[in-house]
């Protein structure tokens, strides 16, 4: 299977600001693994995926009110139970790179322990296995 882009896009509002202004980090986490979320989900039951681990999410730039950002997800490496899906944070209207990351996810069962979940990724283009080999050097 390709990698496939999800898109979200996000209004920053005030309830959405730190005390200095800006996007909270907090808030920007909950949308990162949410986007995350969402590329790991579609290619299996949302019931079976769960957080494992948030590798980085470092701010290039402030996010001030009033900005509308988009999350772009995929999952760039499918492990036999885990997914790590890659995470990309652009200013809506300039395309302007904000920031971004991987999460990991588990594949598992109802009682919450993990399984293959059969998922093979293909990277097909240069960027994508550039992805590829950055999530598998992840620890």
């Amino acid at each position: 299977m390709n990698m496939r882009t999800h898109s979200i896009c996000r209004l920053v509002k005030s309830e959405d600001l730190n005390h200095h202004g800006t996007l909270f980090a907090g808030r920007t986490a909950m949308w990162f693994v949410e986007s995350g979320f969402i590329a790991a989900a579609s290619l299996t039951n949302p019931e079976n995926i769960v957080c494992l681990n948030i590798h980085g999410m470092l701010f290039l730039k402030p996010i001030h009110n009033g900005a509308i950002v988009r999350f772009e997800s995929k999952v760039a490496l499918a492990g036999k139970t885990r997914l790590v899906s890659y995470v990309k944070v652009v200013d809506n209207r300039s395309d302007e790179f904000l920031l971004d990351g991987f999460i990991s996810f588990v594949h598992v069962d109802r009682q919450g322990r993990p399984v293959p979940h059969g998922i093979v990724i293909e990277a097909t283009d240069p960027e994508d296995r550039a992805l590829q080999e950055r999530a598998r050097n992840l620890r």
